[in-house]
């Protein structure tokens, strides 16, 4: 479940760093536990997330020095001439560079009404944020939002067209000392006294002026467009004219706010309230600390009434498009069975349109199902609340709160969903804490919420967190895949041991060779199963509940088969050495040794007592004879060529096995060995031990193995080779399991989402 939102201690580590290492290979002897350190910082899979991440961020940056911005003031609004319509303005350009085009319809030579002048001296003066111009590209400080207010007011320019004309010519000529020509010469003629910081409960902000002239002080407002049109009850029309806002006008300018919502745009309006009461109008900013202005100023809750019987002058639309990477990595997350809902603090329409842009929505769903405003849904009565959020594919809360936030944070745990909560902001901080895993942005976000979160996003891109959940799924997967190679290849040791005991059949493995197949033979293909690539189906299969078991009974029951067919091929060919002289094709006389009954083999221990037993010394592969001084020496001192292929087919075994486990469910034919490089040298590797220890004459006596002729390679293959088929066989179950259960799931998740809208 992926939280969006439009802990970590004091030292955040780097993911590149030392700190992050890569476990890839365990090893577990009585009790105590060795690791494998294969990589660590940049050297990790992490470690290149890191490295990735950094360099995106820093292509973002280049980006901005180039021009390009996110945020840009698109559309304009202000009341007709008739005081009972709306004229629309588009504005050109999508940079923070104010000569990136115009507004469309003004030329640069024309004049600014009335009402136009008002709206730029807004934008410029009601505004935190300044331009700069560094590495030949204009660029903000401050917020995004404000800063394309500033560019829209550099493009509306002044009322006199020959100081607009100045201005911008200054600008071009001397952009690194003048930026904003004419938001400065705004802010000059109306210097700011006081400043009515925004909040979330009237979702305005408002600077307290003196205009150039003037005798009384004057307030600019700007902010969510329906909070402040419900406060106007006056406008301006473009000959400056105040007039009563009537329910006509009204409602014209309520339909302007709506369309652009529709285009998913963000809507701020921007008025004024020129009459303002008696202590803050002749206020001059002098003694704040005591006098009646200075402490009306210091009360939060008064700003609201300040704040009211407004003007209004214009509406501003605002584009925030959305990174081209956000809708195929929302495709992703829906594949992955990731709900995603989005939880913002904008305008119910513009929320929809920019889910429905991103893909969180899709094209005849029903949003009066899937779309709330905050206060609309903590309404409902809690059974609702939780019979919406079980059901719900997606989301979106549109004028949420911080304790809407906290609140649907808690529901959906409640419920047993594992929450990914992402914020920027201080009020996140909470909603942060609450949930499983928090993400806070590290371009845009407080340093609260980075305090508050469990994790940084370096890039604020939202394709990030989802690369992470893949590769968190590959990295889940390749420890799986270790564990599975691990266990059953030990289970398949056991097997062997068991079923020797249990036959009566000479002992076929001795404790060295057990002990140079677990910590030699077995140690480089455990090792390079960290560096297995994630499979192709990774994001498309349903996420993990928090309580589900790492080893299921279902990978239990496939333990014991794979280990089971180990016991059984090491033994068999401990036994069809003995018996046969030619098995399933292979000539194994060449060595000349004789062969036994089945019941001479399982009772050889009471050979002495059978009296006409013969058994000849045989030759070796490259010479050699192995001889025995008397004949049931054959079971002992003679088992050296059946040990030594048990021996063989439990490494050649593990070997297969290891390219089996590449991934769990996929077939060698989807994910072929040559996909972990790392895993076939590393077979190549242990091969190569097994060969030395049998062609290295010292080597082969310390293990009482001799060395074997291609025929009875032949034979390991023979017995070896099969455990491919058997667990392809077992991946095919696996993969219908598993589809079973999608698409249980699925018919679920539609039959609830049917029985609500019903």
């Amino acid at each position: 479940m992926l939280m969006l939102n439009h802990h970590d201690h004091h030292d955040h580590h780097d993911a590149s760093g030392k700190e992050c290492m890569l476990f890839a290979g365990t090893a577990i002897a009585n009790g105590s536990c060795s690791a494998v350190v294969t990589s660590i910082g940049m050297g990790t899979e992490i470690g290149k997330i890191q490295e990735q991440i950094a360099a995106a961020a820093k292509e973002d940056e280049e980006m901005g020095r180039a021009g390009g911005c996110w945020m840009s003031a698109v559309a304009l609004a202000a009341i007709g001439a008739d005081g009972a319509s709306v004229r629309r303005c588009a504005v050109a350009g999508h940079t923070y560079c104010p000569d990136d085009r115009e507004v469309v319809g003004l030329g640069h030579a024309a004049a600014l009404d009335k009402a136009l002048q008002t709206v730029a001296e807004v934008c410029a003066v009601c505004n935190e944020a300044h331009l700069e111009f560094k590495g030949s590209a204009f660029r903000c400080v401050g917020a995004p939002t404000e800063a394309a207010l500033l560019v829209l007011a550099e493009k509306l320019g002044l009322a006199d067209p020959a100081e607009t004309a100045a201005a911008r010519k200054k600008r071009t000529a001397t952009p690194e000392e003048h930026p904003q020509p004419v938001c400065s010469k705004y802010r000059s003629h109306a210097p700011v006294k006081a400043l009515l910081e925004f909040d979330r409960d009237r979702k305005s902000m408002s600077v307290l002026v003196r205009p150039a002239g003037a005798a009384r002080n004057a307030l600019l407002v700007k902010g969510a467009a329906e909070c402040v049109i419900d406060r106007c009850n006056r406008m301006m029309l473009p000959d400056g004219r105040v007039v009563p806002l009537t329910p006509v006008a009204r409602a014209a300018v309520l339909g302007a706010v709506k369309d652009m919502a529709r285009d998913a745009l963000r809507c701020l309006a921007l008025a004024v309230k020129p009459d303002l009461p008696g202590p803050l109008s002749d206020w001059d900013g002098a003694d704040a600390e005591h006098c009646p202005a200075g402490r009306l100023l210091r009360d939060p809750a008064t700003y609201a009434g300040i704040e009211s019987e407004l003007v209004l002058v214009g509406l501003a639309g605002l584009q925030d498009p959305p990174r081209p990477e956000v809708r195929p990595a929302i495709e992703d997350c829906k594949a992955a069975g990731i709900r995603v809902m989005v939880i913002t603090g904008d305008n119910k329409d513009t929320a929809e349109a920019i889910c429905a842009k991103i893909g969180v929505f899709e094209a005849g769903d029903d949003l009066s199902l899937y779309s709330f405003t905050g206060r609309d849904f903590v309404s409902l009565p809690r059974e609702r609340q939780m019979e919406i959020l079980a059901s719900a594919p997606a989301m979106c809360f549109s004028r949420a709160e911080p304790r809407h936030k906290q609140d649907i944070v808690r529901l959906l745990k409640e419920q047993g969903e594992v929450t990914a909560m992402t914020g920027d902001g201080v009020n996140d901080a909470p909603a942060l804490k609450l949930a499983d895993i928090d993400v806070a942005m590290g371009i845009a976000g407080t340093e609260v919420a980075k305090e508050a979160a469990d994790m940084v996003l370096a890039d604020d891109n939202f394709s990030s967190i989802v690369a992470a959940v893949a590769e968190g799924r590959a990295i889940y997967n390749n420890m799986k895949a270790f564990i599975r190679y691990m266990i059953s290849s030990n289970i398949g040791e056991v097997a062997s041991i068991f079923l020797t005991a249990a036959l009566g059949l000479p002992e076929g493995l001795i404790p060295v060779q057990l002990l140079w197949v677990n910590l030699v033979t077995d140690g480089p293909p455990a090792t390079a199963l960290g560096f297995n690539p994630p499979d192709k189906d990774i994001m498309t299969k349903p996420p993990r509940r928090a309580n589900d078991q790492l080893i299921t009974p279902w990978v239990f029951f496939r333990y014991m088969v794979i280990g089971g067919y180990v016991g059984v091929a090491t033994v068999g060919a401990f036994v069809s050495w003995y018996m046969y002289d030619k098995f399933a094709g292979i000539d194994l006389s060449r060595d000349g040794h004789s062969t036994v009954t089945w019941d001479q083999l399982t009772h050889w221990q009471s050979c002495r007592e059978w009296g006409n037993f013969t058994a000849k010394p045989y030759l070796l592969q490259g010479g050699g004879v192995v001889s025995f001084p008397h004949p049931c020496d054959y079971f002992t001192v003679g088992k050296a060529k059946a040990s030594t292929l048990s021996l063989s087919v439990i490494v050649a075994i593990e070997m297969f096995n290891a390219l089996n486990a590449l991934s769990e469910d996929g077939s060698l034919l989807s994910m072929p060995p040559w996909a972990n490089p790392w895993l076939l040298m590393a077979v190549a590797v242990s091969i190569a031990l097994h060969c030395v220890i049998l062609y290295v004459p010292f080597l082969a006596d310390v293990f009482a193995i001799v060395p074997l002729s291609w025929p009875e390679w032949q034979l390991v293959l023979l017995w070896s080779a099969p455990v491919i088929l058997l667990d392809e066989v077992l991946k095919a179950v696996g993969r219908a399991i598993h589809a079973t259960d999608t698409g249980r799931a699925a018919r679920a998740a539609r039959a609830a989402a049917t029985k609500k809208a019903d």
